[in-house]
């Protein structure tokens, strides 16, 4: 059975809690604004290597994101 792991409220949550923007975080990882918002509202799943450029700048874990 396939588990699915939305990312998204998680991303959120520390972007807040560093007084990120989505346009300061979305910039850090190099992604644009539209694609980091889609990923916090769950309607797209950050690619793996996406994911480990979040955590970086985030400053967590990537197995953080999923857990």
């Amino acid at each position: 059975m396939q588990m699915v792991v939305y990312v998204g409220d998680k991303i959120k949550h520390l972007r807040d809690a560093r007084a990120l923007t989505q346009e300061e975080l979305a910039t850090k990882v190099g992604i644009t604004v539209a694609a980091l918002s889609r990923i916090e509202r769950n309607h797209a799943e950050p690619r793996a290597t996406t994911r480990r450029k979040l955590a970086q700048a985030l400053e967590v874990d990537p197995a953080e994101l999923i857990e």
